[in-house]
């Protein structure tokens, strides 16, 4: 804590994390008992297997973020606690973590704050800074590869539930991710030296927004705004839309914003005043939270007025969390004031996070799932290795109390199905060709 006030992390309390990870996956020689365990930190009040509910939550209010604390101690919801994660194997995907070991030490921030080799050229694959010390660092190994795959497409199920408990919308989108810089194979898509990702979105279901469709182009350069375009069937053609539009809901009724995404979904760059806020344990969803023995990998909802407001969850102990704020300097219409995000200094993947209107309350809270992608018999593969992925995000607009919570799902209405690594994705899907024949 000493060293989060001077605005520092470091991974490891008994030790340095990641020279032991390079030696051994298990994590457990780097952090006390107490923080490895939730039987150990509560000294037995809570008990891995146990819920979390209004009854008890006080014990672990500590651990939450201060809007799944809410939903916990005045909405009916229930959190089931698991073993923390040991094997630091099954919080990534096999080849970034392989990419994250194998470039270890070569990243750097250049003269204008941009992750770079050793070489000052682009960077070449895995977490550039798995043992991150400022907010800056935590921040770039979110941004530079949100699913941590070179490419992915995954078919996703969105509920809308309005503060009465009701359905308001249901739709099906496809969420798609295309590195051309940063991968873990450490190659460059063809053309795509100055650029970081391609990202689009295709809405499937229902018919009222089937074709709704949006393209973002990241440049390399984090001071750039990206490029946006979209296909909305209403107009039958693609448009262009202003460079800083990236505050407003996708569809009606959602509270995602491009902004959103991975807690990172502007360039880093276009936000600033970057600080590292606080650092402790947390509860975070980071294991067994695939459904992949239920039809369509659909889970089961609790709470709320109606009991369907929030997925069924499982968190464990994450022993090292590091929060961090930044707010968005490149938006000065912007409705967020200022974000703060929870980050597992395990993995460095976020846990939680919260943005905060221009009047410093909270806006929105985005609470991620993330599992390595095995039930009983069943199992995802990711290339040779079984896959890791998100498996849930659940949006609350705190204000109006409307949340959004969407999933990947096997496959959604139009028939896309999840998968990754995918070749000839780039022409598919990324193109404003691909928009235009999606969208009709």
């Amino acid at each position: 804590m000493e060293q989060a006030a001077k605005g520092i992390a470091t991974a490891g309390v008994l030790g340095p994390l990641w020279p032991m990870i390079a030696n051994s996956a298990d994590i457990t020689k780097a952090y006390p008992d107490e923080l490895m365990s939730i039987d150990a930190w509560s000294k037995g009040k809570i008990k891995t297997g146990d819920f979390i509910t209004a009854e008890n939550v006080e014990i672990v209010k500590e651990l939450l973020d201060p809007v799944a604390y809410h939903h916990i101690k005045t909405m009916g919801r229930k959190i089931r606690i698991v073993p923390t994660t040991r094997d630091i194997t099954r919080m990534f995907p096999a080849e970034y973590l392989e990419a994250t070991l194998r470039n270890q030490g070569k990243a750097k921030l250049d003269a204008n704050s941009n992750v770079v080799s050793s070489d000052g050229k682009p960077w070449i694959g895995g977490n550039p800074f798995p043992d991150a010390k400022t907010g800056l660092e935590v921040a770039a190994n979110l941004t530079m590869c949100w699913g941590r795959k070179d490419n992915s497409l995954t078919a996703i199920r969105d509920w809308e539930v309005a503060p009465d408990g009701s359905m308001s919308y249901q739709y099906d989108f496809a969420w798609v991710e295309q590195n051309t810089t940063a991968r873990a194979d450490g190659k460059v898509l063809p053309g795509g030296d100055e650029l970081l990702r391609y990202n689009a979105v295709y809405f499937t279901g229902p018919s009222d927004v089937k074709g709704t469709s949006y393209l973002n182009t990241w440049y390399y350069d984090q001071r750039k705004f990206p490029e946006l375009v979209g296909y909305l069937p209403a107009f039958k053609r693609v448009r262009k839309f202003p460079t800083n539009q990236r505050f407003e809901p996708l569809v009606p009724g959602m509270n995602l914003y491009l902004s959103d995404a991975w807690a990172a979904g502007d360039p880093m760059l276009t936000w600033g005043n970057y600080k590292i806020v606080g650092r402790g344990p947390m509860l975070g969803a980071q294991s067994q939270t695939w459904y992949g023995d239920r039809p369509n990998w659909e889970r089961p909802v609790q709470g709320g007025p109606k009991n369907q407001t929030f997925f069924e969850t499982q968190m464990e102990l994450c022993p090292d969390v590091v929060i961090f704020e930044a707010e968005p300097t490149g938006y000065p219409r912007a409705p967020v004031g200022k974000k703060r995000v929870w980050v597992d200094v395990r993995n460095q993947m976020y846990v939680a996070y919260i943005t905060y209107d221009r009047r410093g309350e909270i806006f929105k809270s985005f609470e991620p799932q993330y599992s390595f992608l095995e039930k009983g018999d069943k199992k995802l593969m990711d290339g040779k290795s079984t896959a890791w992925h998100w498996t849930a995000v659940q949006c609350y607009n705190f204000q109006d109390g409307r949340m959004t919570r969407f999933q990947p799902v096997t496959s959604i209405a139009g028939g896309m199905s999840t998968a990754f690594n995918i070749d000839g994705l780039y022409e598919k899907y990324m193109t404003q060709q691909a928009l235009q024949r999606m969208g009709t």
